[in-house]
């Protein structure tokens, strides 16, 4: 597959970020459809430059700190830390279970920051930086329902479901029930989820907007065990969801999270 030595590059970098573990050169050209040569003088060159390094004893590549780091201090200077995560903090602190904030990039919704209300006990504590998957998450139902019916189609079929063993099974089963699921989100101005991302699940979600002109700029969502996130909690719990992405909205203007 031709693509761009930068679009290989990323493609690398992207793939290494999904296994802390580490993966072999194989595994990595075969992910990415390019040939071995090609993956080998890329993370070559990504250790040479501190990015990737390769493991002594496995010789798999693994990222280094290095990305980590960047992304900690943007971070620190974008808001993150000053004005969104004490909103976040209260929030979870409220609820007792993981607050998520998703951004919108074009059309990818990629979750940046938490906070973990849970301190004892079952905890649902995903990792940050993966892309929410749109076909099962509350966060991802979220967005589709600010949508159009066509755009919201467009964007899950752009992504992709996955495989069923991805999910857990009150997941959507077809566009149609998608399309149910996004109704009754638009009506209540939140999703809500039991066992859809994986059993034992429920999640709700509300979308943040910008101030000035309303389009959609985040996902703000509440997470955790459903025995103990029951659905009944999730409805008691959406208008302090609500509140505080109108909070996010409010404040979006004084960082470049949402930029």
């Amino acid at each position: 597959m031709a693509r761009s030595l930068i679009e290989r590059t990323l493609g690398v970098l992207e793939t290494l970020s999904r296994d802390a573990r580490g993966l072999p050169l194989q595994s990595i050209a075969e992910q990415l459809d390019i040939p071995k040569s090609a993956v080998h003088r890329i993370c070559a060159e990504l250790i040479r430059l501190g990015y990737v390094r390769q493991d002594p004893a496995s010789q798999y590549y693994l990222l280094s700190t290095r990305l980590m780091a960047m992304g900690f201090h943007y971070m620190a200077i974008s808001g993150t830390s000053d004005i969104v995560q004490p909103i976040l903090d209260h929030l979870a602190a409220e609820s007792g279970e993981m607050v998520r904030l998703g951004v919108i990039e074009g059309q990818r919704q990629i979750w940046i920051a938490k906070a973990q209300g849970a301190r004892s006990g079952l905890r649902y504590d995903p990792d940050m930086g993966r892309e929410a998957p749109l076909y099962y998450t509350a966060s991802g139902h979220a967005w589709l329902a600010s949508l159009t019916d066509d755009e919201a189609i467009a964007l899950v079929e752009a992504q992709g479901i996955g495989n069923r063993d991805d999910y857990g099974p009150n997941a959507p089963r077809s566009h149609a029930e998608l399309l149910e699921r996004l109704e009754r989100a638009r009506a209540s101005g939140y999703s809500w989820q039991v066992d859809n991302a994986g059993a034992g699940t429920s999640a709700l979600a509300a979308v943040v907007r910008h101030p000035r002109d309303a389009h959609v700029i985040g996902v703000l969502s509440i997470a955790g065990p459903s025995v103990r996130l029951t659905e009944a909690q999730m409805h008691a719990l959406a208008p302090k969801l609500l509140a505080a992405a109108e909070e996010l909205s409010q404040t979006s203007l004084a960082s470049n999270v949402f930029s």
